[in-house]
């Protein structure tokens, strides 16, 4: 073979390897970050659900200051 096949060929192993190795690893990094973001999302939502019952609580104390 010639020198400059076997050159070619090698480059575009090499080009494959890059590229293959590029989307894995940004895969990785959207899926870490998508975990992320799920986690704020959930502790989010934990807020909301517990936001109602403190200005219930507020509502209550505030109603028996104005009692006394």
């Amino acid at each position: 073979m010639d020198v400059t096949v076997i050159a070619a060929i090698v480059s575009a192993l090499c080009s494959l390897v890059g590229t293959f190795g590029g989307i894995l690893v940004s895969s990785k990094l959207t899926a870490y970050r998508l975990e992320q973001l799920e986690k704020r999302v959930a502790e989010h939502n934990n807020f909301a659900i517990r936001l109602p019952v403190i200005e219930e609580q507020i509502k209550e104390l505030s109603r028996r200051i104005d009692e006394n």
